[in-house]
């Protein structure tokens, strides 16, 4: 069952891959993503990776605010990475690979930071994903999670949606974040209920 479900969405999201950055999406995520943008510290030279990159609009843009940066986008919708891929102006900086945000394809503390911007709410496994960030980050990296939040308490969001999506409130987020090991540093609404929180590894 969870097979087929995300072969459904995978297919989805190749269908929307040519028509996914028209008009509204990308005034919604350029708004997201500058206000996201003024919230981010990155190291010298930061090694980043975008979960769930679509066609690679945020990871564009932290490599025009960071000149240093080197990215990668993991997205398991192949078409959503050949438009990332045609319009990748910041190559070799900038590269795109297709995976699975429950299994990294990653060794572990390879990345000072990572993104993931409205992807969560479709994980069927989230403290599994949460796990492997926490993996692939270094000691003291930061995971930027950003996507739409709810007023429900975290006992009433145990079940999924009938469409098997789940957004998460504060405490939720809190609570899968220190189950992987992740410190919660702090959230901040960036556009109506999108909410980014900010998670560290802690130093070791």
């Amino acid at each position: 069952m969870i097979s087929n479900f995300l072969s459904d969405k995978k297919q989805l999201f190749d269908r929307w891959a040519p028509s996914y950055d028209l008009l509204f999406p990308s005034v919604f995520y350029q708004a997201i993503h500058k206000r996201l943008l003024s919230k981010v510290d990155l190291p010298v030279q930061p090694n980043v990776l975008d979960l769930g990159c679509g066609t690679g609009r945020l990871l564009q843009r932290l490599a025009n605010q960071f000149p240093d940066l080197r990215g990668t986008g993991l997205d398991f919708s192949a078409q959503m990475l050949r438009v990332a891929r045609q319009r990748n102006c910041h190559h070799p900086r900038l590269i795109y690979v297709e995976g699975r945000a429950e299994s990294l394809p990653f060794t572990d503390g390879q990345f000072d930071a990572v993104f993931n911007t409205i992807s969560f709410l479709h994980y069927l496994e989230p403290q599994q994903v949460l796990c492997e960030v926490a993996r692939v980050l270094v000691p003291g990296g930061r995971f930027y999670l950003v996507d739409y939040t709810t007023s429900k308490t975290a006992s009433e969001l145990i079940a999924a949606s009938p469409a098997r999506i789940r957004f998460y409130n504060r405490e939720s987020r809190e609570i899968l974040g220190s189950a992987a090991g992740l410190l919660c540093l702090g959230h901040y609404y960036l556009l109506g209920p999108v909410l980014l929180t900010i998670f560290a590894k802690p130093s070791m």
